[in-house]
């Protein structure tokens, strides 16, 4: 049987139990906007009423990324160049550019 081992090049951030709480407090609340909108579209709602709601969706995912990628440069990255790693900067560009896609 096979141990369940985390691989060594994943990378992990420890977030106090509060940060955690408000993050996944957010994703719920985006969950429950997902269902929603499945079931005005198995409901046969009207076009707009839909679209309104998707864009709802995209606004809380959009808040929800800023406020992760905040706390990424004021720790992660912080940390990361106070020991040197300049490399972390380079990470942010491309996870930037992602995002703006």
């Amino acid at each position: 049987m096979e141990e369940n081992r985390e691989c060594a090049c994943v990378k992990h951030k420890h977030r106090s139990d509060e940060d955690e709480k408000a993050l996944l407090n957010r994703l719920n609340r985006i969950e429950g906007q997902i269902r929603g909108i499945k079931n005005m579209v198995e409901n046969e709602r009207y076009c707009i009423d839909i679209l309104t709601q998707v864009s709802a969706v995209q606004a809380a995912l959009n808040s929800f990324n800023r406020i992760l990628l905040t706390d990424h440069i004021h720790t992660c990255v912080v940390e990361k160049i106070e020991e040197g790693d300049t490399e972390v900067v380079e990470e942010l560009c491309k996870a930037i550019q992602k995002l703006m896609k």
